[in-house]
């Protein structure tokens, strides 16, 4: 293993695994790690379904990357350190162990023991990553996509009593009665849409500053609205929730509207870590990145997906979405790859083309967008929509690997 390229890549989401995929598909003499806390791969784009009740496959990342040819460990990541280049683990009640090389382990007694290429700590016997507390891995080029989670700091009680569908951690199947879902963007319209259409006896409110769909064109907005009112969702917009109560939401005015569950989905947020370890950062924690999406402060660390500050067409950030994380780590991997043959890479040039929302099973909004991710004229609505959401659902996950 001596003299290989060891890169490592942080999170196994979509811009994680298009990262590692392309670069197990093209990269020579390297060896590929990803690390991420989860043992499953689940589509994100579908978890509006499970909270709905619906059934969604998850694939095991440890089979879905090796078969691929990197390598896969589970690990909690509890630090970076850009100077020595090391990513501190921490291991995982139950996850299974992992040969390790190349990297520090710290034993259950504190003690450090030294990785020898074959993965056998000096003077000691093979060990795992199950009988490891905590332990450091090496790597020569960095790649962050750890994506993002729901932001619970909006409202007093959102962390009490809010349920969120931003992550597979946080979805459980929302039983049927009252709901309030709080945030009128593309997750709280999905959701709505879904939960009124899957469970008939649920009365839906969807509460949000803004008409759903408000970024999106006039024929959009009125398709979404014509849409989820047939459902049954009552939608409440110029409307700010100030507190989330343990029997319902409080509204800026005072009204209380009652509720059995309320899920936030008003905001995400970044891990802490790129911050924490010195990178270059904006306000919300997003790594700065130059136009072929190295840290602007440290040029061995790669950025892609939800984690990384991406700027678009006239300069303004790309959004936090699947459109945004696969093709951002398939043009990492290009990029790496590029320099590792001493050419210097062209900077990404990527523009949206559709923004896709799902109105259940059986309806959808398709808004075509202009070059600046601005809305187009043209909106594909009804079954068509929805067979067009599905089509491209799938071609995400085939994307990165899944089928």
């Amino acid at each position: 293993m001596t003299g290989q390229h060891r890169i490592v890549v942080l999170g196994a989401g979509y811009a994680g695994l298009a990262a590692a995929r392309r670069l197990a598909r093209t990269s020579r003499d390297t060896r590929i790690t990803v690390v991420d806390s989860r043992a499953e791969f689940v589509e994100r784009v579908r978890l509006h379904q499970e909270a709905a009740g619906q059934r969604i496959k998850r694939w095991e990342l440890r089979k879905l990357l090796e078969r691929k040819g990197a390598e896969f460990v589970q690990a909690r990541i509890s630090g970076l350190d850009p100077v020595t280049k090391q990513v501190h683990l921490e291991e995982l009640a139950g996850s299974p162990g992992r040969l390790l090389d190349g990297g520090t382990s710290v034993g259950q007694a504190g003690q450090s023991d030294q990785w020898s290429g074959d993965g056998t700590p000096e003077g000691a016997g093979r060990r795992q990553a199950s009988d490891i507390g905590e332990w450091s891995l090496a790597y020569d080029t960095l790649v962050y996509a750890l994506g993002s989670a729901a932001d619970r700091s909006g409202a007093p009680g959102v962390a009490e009593y809010a349920r969120s569908v931003a992550t597979p951690e946080d979805v459980r199947a929302l039983p049927e009665g009252r709901v309030v879902v709080v945030g009128s963007g593309s997750t709280g319209i999905e959701l709505a849409a879904e939960l009124a259409e899957s469970q008939r006896y649920s009365a839906v409110t969807l509460v949000g500053a803004d008409e759903p769909g408000a970024w999106l064109s006039a024929r959009a907005v009125e398709s979404i609205r014509a849409t989820l009112t047939r459902l049954g969702v009552e939608i409440r917009s110029s409307a700010k929730v100030v507190e989330v109560l343990p029997t319902g939401v409080r509204l800026a005015d005072d009204t209380v509207i009652e509720a059995e569950s309320v899920v936030w989905t008003a905001g995400f947020t970044v891990p802490d870590l790129a911050r924490s370890a010195g990178l270059a950062v904006d306000e919300h924690g997003r790594i700065h990145t130059d136009a072929t999406l190295r840290s602007i402060s440290h040029p061995d660390i790669y950025a892609a997906g939800d984690a990384a500050l991406i700027a678009g067409p006239g300069d303004r950030p790309l959004r936090m979405a699947c459109a945004t994380a696969i093709p951002a780590g398939g043009y990492v991997a290009r990029a790496i790859v590029a320099r590792a043959k001493g050419v210097e890479p062209e900077p990404m040039n990527f523009r949206y083309q559709l923004q896709c929302l799902s109105l259940g099973r059986r309806d959808a909004v398709i808004q075509v967008l202009n070059a600046d991710d601005t809305p187009g004229a043209r909106v594909i609505r009804g079954r068509t929509g929805a067979v067009v959401k599905e089509l491209i659902v799938r071609g995400a996950g085939m994307a990165v690997g899944l089928r």
